[in-house]
């Protein structure tokens, strides 16, 4: 099919890479209203542009809108009233209120998803596979200093993904929550049932960290979502002293991941949506549920 993307930046330059690398796609056009950025990013992957939304929507089947935040809900209330099936970047829109009312336009003929990348990260599957009774998860998501303007604080850009993974991969669908932090740094401490959920994101950080770790009575699960590998540590029950040194020994396990892009498999499975009508996994309301909980956690700021 022939598939538009909508805006030129960093993201919107990795779905025009992708989309050009997918046999199932005919042709790429782009759309920006910086046109020379459109030109360019256009050159280097043999893509089309558009000079306006009329003649991109005119060319394509499906469209993926990579704007910044604030400009989501003007830019994807002209993708719905022209009738075509959208990919939204995360978050859906600036405010949960926004996202709300962009909601009620989808109807029901239209593939509206919203691109919460890590879901289609290989480690969530297996780990959301693995867990019986989480006593306590901890995620950590931390990058260096950005030069990249995304028009959201640091919850909506990074803790988002593991409130997507927390609330809709690993059943813990209702939280309460405590919260400190501000636009750069957050931590916020959840509770679900009896599992302690610990969540932490920065954008001053001088390691790029993407970490999970779970740990249940049977076993302690770490994962990296960078690396995409799985460690699982158990107790064997032997435990020795050697020169006055407390030892426990531990069996480790490496889970066998198969390794992929999720930005690729994200936008195949996009396209398999709009091909067959089922609706894509990650839904807006699904997205909506991210964002409030985003502004209850930036609201005890």
């Amino acid at each position: 099919m022939d598939v538009g993307v909508i805006g030129s930046g960093m993201m919107g330059q990795n779905h025009v890479r992708v989309y050009s690398e997918l046999r199932e796609v005919d042709s790429v056009v782009i759309y920006d209203v910086n046109a020379d950025q459109a030109k360019k990013v256009a050159s280097i992957h043999n893509a089309d542009i558009a000079h306006t939304y009329e003649e991109l929507f005119h060319r394509v089947d499906a469209v993926s809108l990579c704007v910044p935040t604030p400009f989501h809900y003007d830019v994807a209330m002209k993708v719905i009233n022209a009738g075509i099936h959208m990919l939204i970047e995360k978050p859906i829109c600036l405010s949960s209120g926004e996202g709300k009312k962009l909601a009620e336009q989808i109807t029901e003929d239209l593939v509206i998803g919203v691109g919460h990348i890590e879901r289609f990260n290989p480690i969530v599957a297996e780990i959301a596979q693995m867990i019986s009774n989480p006593l306590y998860i901890e995620f950590k998501r931390h990058n260096p200093t950005s030069s990249r303007v995304t028009g959201s604080s640091v919850v909506e850009d990074l803790m988002i993904h593991d409130i997507d993974i927390m609330l809709h991969s690993l059943g813990c669908s209702q939280v309460s929550v405590q919260a400190k932090g501000d636009d750069d740094i957050a931590a916020a401490l959840c509770t679900h049932s009896q599992t302690l959920i610990y969540l932490s994101a920065s954008r001053k950080a001088s390691k790029k960290i993407r970490m999970v770790h779970i740990e249940q009575e049977d076993m302690t699960i770490q994962g990296d979502f960078m690396t995409q590998e799985i460690y699982v540590y158990r107790k064997p029950g032997q435990y020795t002293v050697e020169r006055d040194r407390y030892i426990q020994e531990n069996i480790v396990e490496k889970v066998l991941v198969s390794k992929q892009e999720p930005l690729r498999t994200e936008l195949s499975t996009f396209l398999h949506s709009v091909k067959t009508g089922k609706k894509f996994p990650i839904t807006p309301y699904e997205a909506i549920e991210n964002l409030e909980l985003c502004e209850q956690i930036k609201g005890m700021f």
